[in-house]
């Protein structure tokens, strides 16, 4: 698998050895804020929100797993939990939040998996520190392969948005392949970002 894909390149979830991948991870990892006044500095929290949306064969949405519902129905999809900060003592090099996508024990209607990025207080994604995603092949605590990297800090394409589209996982012919697409959107809100991957990404 190849690390730091171009936006819009697609992989087959496959392995070295052929083997297909069963299961993936997505980590955001970013900062706190720092604001100068008068007396000095101090940090500025920042909620980062990570969604996982599934959808079927219809475009239509199945669950959708975020800060207020930690995990899809048949525990398939986990997410790690609401970071409201950030790293405020500077970046510690783990994810504030995580999503793990167990392919083999998805509904068999789901058939594309998205991952999309929030800015809960509407804070510029350009004046977050730190602020990368990653999607790769292992556990919460066990980063194996990385297959797609985002730095969202050092990359101006993402200035001036509080939303973006990750990647989406779909299936073909009973394989599950990856679109690493990675576009800021116009959204405010997540509701928005759902209906926004509903009509131009799957």
């Amino acid at each position: 698998m190849a690390i730091n894909l171009q936006k819009g390149q697609r992989i087959n979830l496959k392995k070295e050895n052929g083997a297909e991948l069963s299961q993936a991870c997505v980590g955001i990892n970013w900062g706190a804020i720092e604001k100068k006044g008068f007396f000095g500095t101090k940090k500025e929290a920042v909620d980062l929100d990570g969604s996982c949306i599934l959808y079927d064969s219809n475009k239509n949405v199945t669950e959708v797993i975020y800060f207020g519902n930690l995990k899809s129905r048949n525990g398939s999809v986990r997410h790690s939990g609401d970071d409201l900060t950030g790293d405020v003592d500077g970046d510690d090099g783990l994810d504030n939040e995580v999503i793990t996508v167990d392919f083999s024990q998805l509904e068999p209607n789901v058939e594309h998996v998205a991952m999309v990025l929030n800015s809960y207080r509407g804070q510029d994604f350009g004046t977050i520190p730190f602020a990368s995603i990653r999607i790769y092949e292992g556990t919460p605590t066990n980063v194996r392969e990385v297959f797609a990297k985002y730095d969202i800090a050092n990359d101006a394409s993402f200035r001036g948005h509080v939303a973006m589209v990750m990647g989406v996982f779909y299936k073909r012919n009973g394989e599950w392949k990856f679109n690493a697409i990675g576009d800021p959107t116009a959204d405010k809100k997540l509701e928005q970002t759902v209906q926004t991957v509903q009509m131009n990404y799957l």
